[in-house]
């Protein structure tokens, strides 16, 4: 993880450098950007593990880039912005990001995040090339080394995190997990009550899925409890 690259894009400069330096002092290297001017160029060049991405930018906003990203990395995008209504987490995360930060942010709650998704991500990357089977299911297929989901025949569009989310659900079946324990699970840390990020993704999943996201089919609610893959989905 030490001297993994991050790519800020933020108009603030403050904000950038303070970011730099809470950054640094882990041990990361940090490449800054005011504005998405150039950035799919910077990406290939750098090949930045993680991305911090502010939605307020001039010109193309984060939501703009965050599907120019898309197209050119799987590297985890964090979402951080002044924004703090419901709606524009939903739509970050939904086209693509990972996470989500609300300004103005601990430096502490900063670095966690970044550090738990950069261990994710770099568990990702070793994980291609070992024999892990192909999670097969009536009507579903999830491949763990490619990261490929196929739903009756017809491989869907998921992130990373969604990804990672399915496959902890199903690899074990009519287990129940608390949504604290997914979010602790996912995000390598505690929820501190941010459990809104966990079910925006988890919509997201079943909607790609699942026929009828009312009924769902794989991904079951248990109320009071939390969610589970159904076991009776597996014949």
């Amino acid at each position: 993880m030490s001297g993994d690259k991050v790519l800020v894009i933020d108009d603030d400069e403050e904000i950038r450098n303070l970011i730099r330096i809470y950054l640094s002092r882990e041990g990361l290297q940090v490449v800054t950007l005011p504005n998405g001017n150039g950035i799919r160029e910077l990406i290939l060049k750098h090949e930045p593990k993680l991305v911090l991405l502010d939605l307020l930018l001039p010109g193309p906003d984060g939501y703009e880039l965050c599907q120019l990203i898309r197209s050119v990395t799987d590297a985890p995008v964090i979402f951080v912005s002044c924004k703090d209504e419901e709606a524009d987490k939903i739509i970050g995360l939904g086209l693509g990001g990972d996470d989500y930060i609300t300004k103005p942010f601990g430096p502490g709650e900063l670095v966690a995040r970044v550090k738990a998704h950069l261990r994710r991500y770099r568990q990702q990357e070793l994980s291609v090339g070992k024999s892990v089977p192909t999670l097969t299911f009536k009507g579903l297929e999830i491949d763990v080394i490619t990261r490929k989901v196929t739903v009756s025949g017809k491989e869907v569009q998921i992130s990373s995190t969604e990804f990672e989310l399915l496959y902890t659900l199903a690899k074990h079946p009519d287990r129940v997990y608390r949504p604290e324990q997914l979010f602790t699970h996912i995000w390598g840390v505690d929820s501190v009550g941010d459990i809104r990020t966990l079910q925006v993704h988890m919509s997201n999943l079943r909607k790609k899925i699942e026929t009828q996201e009312t009924n769902p089919k794989y991904i079951v609610t248990i109320r009071g409890m939390g969610y589970k893959f159904n076991g009776h989905a597996c014949f």
